[in-house]
């Protein structure tokens, strides 16, 4: 081997290199983009049983079709928006105008109420907690800057709207544009597998999205009753917030038993904390812990079973070890992720005994 060889073998691994630097920074510029055209493949797979029922059973034509889905979908979110936005910019206005040492006055007395109940049952808080001075060491001055930082974010949120209805409309449209693309990237001699893999991805997520859509709903409406029951203010925000942040396995049940346990005490400053905010909050969360119970032993089940054909020891894996790797992100995209991974496999490593038990139910 001559150095002529050498240099040029050289030269060769440092022009990949470039290569492979210039593609994950172009990557990093337009990620905003690739955020935009993810968001589109799940609101068209999302759309795709919708406009697949109105091609087959009411004989649309398949512009028509993707019409009156984009129709739909836009109509949902905009009743969204429609409920929503007014109460955000309701609370928004009297938290810009809110008296920042009232409210921690408000907060105190609550405090105070607290620590006095327990006390009365012999149960030392203050004792554990006073060291720690954690009342003085909240800004409430918060509140306002954030929400001044969100009407700002309004604009850019807009172009993103935009952006992903118009890629979605397209993708609804051609269902095979996505496919076409990624179909580009596939070495010759494979197009068969990968159709066939791409196909029964598209099937699997399409009904593990509307299954996520029924789980919300299901947790939306069983929480909105039981807050409305109890009279906590602003109940059909915070039931929405709560249902969707069960979206986030495991995590978010937590966030949002917390948010209502809190969103449930503050929302009665000012009453008597044991004969009125205590057990109100314990009848809301009584109520929350129903919810999950259903959630947990009805929806996932159904979901994880008849959408990704999973066992749920495997999702739980899956979720936890994906966690761990990606952090939050990573545990929301885990599920979806290992199903196409397991598509995959199933197509193009079937005659490995480990892939045919991990798809036995594909």
């Amino acid at each position: 081997m001559n150095s002529k060889i050498i240099a040029n073998g050289i030269l060769r691994a440092i022009g990949i290199i470039l290569a492979i630097a210039l593609l994950l920074f172009f990557l990093y510029k337009i990620q905003s983009v690739i955020v935009y055209i993810a968001v589109a493949v799940v609101i068209s797979l999302i759309g795709r049983p919708i406009i697949l029922f109105l091609r087959e059973r009411l004989k649309f034509h398949n512009t028509f079709a993707v019409v009156v889905t984009m129709v739909l979908l836009l109509g949902v979110l905009t009743g969204l928006v429609g409920l929503f936005i007014p109460l955000i910019i309701e609370q928004g206005h009297n938290l810009a105008l809110l008296n920042i040492e009232e409210l921690q006055g408000n907060i105190e007395h609550l405090y105070d109420q607290i620590i006095t109940y327990f006390e009365f049952n012999n149960i030392d808080v203050e004792a554990s907690i006073q060291d720690t001075n954690v009342l003085s060491k909240l800004d409430f001055a918060i509140i306002p800057n954030f929400l001044n930082s969100f009407i700002s974010g309004l604009g850019t949120f807009s172009v993103g709207l935009f952006s992903v209805l118009f890629i979605s409309f397209f993708f609804l449209k051609d269902s095979k544009l996505f496919e076409d693309g990624v179909m580009t990237f596939v070495p010759s001699g494979n197009e068969e597998r990968s159709k066939r893999s791409i196909t029964a991805i598209k099937d699997l997520l399409s009904r593990y999205f509307v299954g996520l859509i029924l789980q919300i709903l299901i947790l939306f409406v069983i929480y909105t009753i039981v807050l409305l029951i109890f009279g906590i203010d602003n109940a059909i925000v915070i039931a929405f917030l709560c249902a969707l942040l069960n979206l986030v396995p495991y995590v978010g049940p937590l966030v949002s038993g917390f948010l209502i346990l809190l969103l449930s005490m503050s929302s009665n400053i000012g009453e008597n904390f044991s004969q009125v905010i205590l057990p109100k909050t314990i009848y809301v969360m009584i109520g929350f812990i129903f919810a999950q119970l259903v959630d947990n032993f009805f929806t996932q089940p159904y979901i994880f079973s008849k959408s990704v054909k999973s066992h749920p020891l495997e999702i739980f894996l899956v979720i936890i070890i994906s966690g761990i790797l990606f952090g939050v992100v990573g545990m929301i995209v885990a599920i979806p992720s290992y199903t196409a991974i397991k598509v995959i496999l199933k197509e193009f490593l079937s005659e490995y005994n480990i892939v045919k038990k991990l798809t036995k139910g594909l």
